[in-house]
């Protein structure tokens, strides 16, 4: 019987550098996975960290860290041929199934971005299978942009708005917070739309008064809940909220369970 708390040691193959302190992970991984997901990531006497899941390949997942603490650090040490360990992967991710033949708008903040990173990047390359797709993504500045490549790629296949609170003097992009371009977005049937939103918390808050402003009825509308999740198997209660706990419950919730998680 597996020891779901053993780790596994995982290669890396690719490093891609997005900001000083972002950088995508490409790791071995054979297994089934979904986005939204995550793996605790670990390096020996330095700790234990729950990163999601940016991607997926064959043989691969790609994990997008932050450089902010003690196991990140040590982390941005270990580069192409070097390995870390990871277990997972654990709880609840994105369902395709559930944007299929929909009008989907993705709308993420920051470094949310990078847990719906493959459902954009799905339809980005099956367009055919959603009805409509529009992906609206706001960084604080054109410096913090993640995935300029895939940018690139997606903005020739769905509607793609990329929005930065404040500009330089000469950028020519959107500015202003995601909250601005949703009263705008135009359906031809919102009963057939449907909606994610991953960032800050008082990002999705606002996100989703915007929404629901437009019509749209709650249990279309998915989230995700970012937290200090330590064991992932719902064991340990440093994640519980309420009767939930986000690393089994969650990290993605549809907004019917998710409005209702508050520390």
């Amino acid at each position: 019987m597996r020891n779901e708390y053993i780790p596994q040691l995982s290669a890396i193959r690719e490093v891609i550098k997005h900001t000083e302190l972002e950088y995508t992970f490409r790791m071995e991984f054979d297994g089934a996975v979904k986005p939204g997901q995550f793996f605790e990531v670990s390096i020996p006497k330095f700790g234990e960290a729950p990163i999601s899941v940016s991607g997926i390949g064959d043989g691969t997942v790609d994990l997008t860290i932050r450089r902010v603490g003690k196991v990140t650090n040590e982390i941005f040490e270990n580069y192409v041929g070097d390995s870390f360990f990871m277990r997972g992967p654990y709880g609840n991710g994105f369902d395709i199934e559930n944007y299929r033949g929909k009008e989907l708008v993705v709308v993420a903040g920051g470094t949310g971005l990078s847990p719906v990173r493959g459902v954009v990047d799905y339809f980005a390359k099956h367009p055919e299978e959603a009805a409509d797709v529009t992906l609206i993504a706001g960084f604080k500045s054109p410096r913090d942009v993640l995935f300029k490549d895939d940018f690139d790629f997606w903005e020739k296949h769905i509607r793609v708005i990329k929005t930065v609170d404040t500009a330089p003097e000469g950028y020519t992009g959107p500015v202003g917070m995601v909250t601005k371009y949703i009263p705008d977005l135009k359906f031809e049937n919102i009963e057939n739309a449907a909606f994610i939103c991953v960032g800050p918390p008082v990002m999705m808050k606002f996100t989703v008064m915007e929404i629901l402003k437009l019509g749209a009825a709650e249990q279309d509308i998915w989230i995700s809940s970012e937290r200090k999740m330590c064991c992932g198997l719902g064991k340990c209660g440093h994640c519980k909220i309420g009767s939930k706990y986000v690393c089994l419950d969650g990290p993605v919730f549809n907004y019917t369970d998710g409005k209702d998680l508050i520390d």
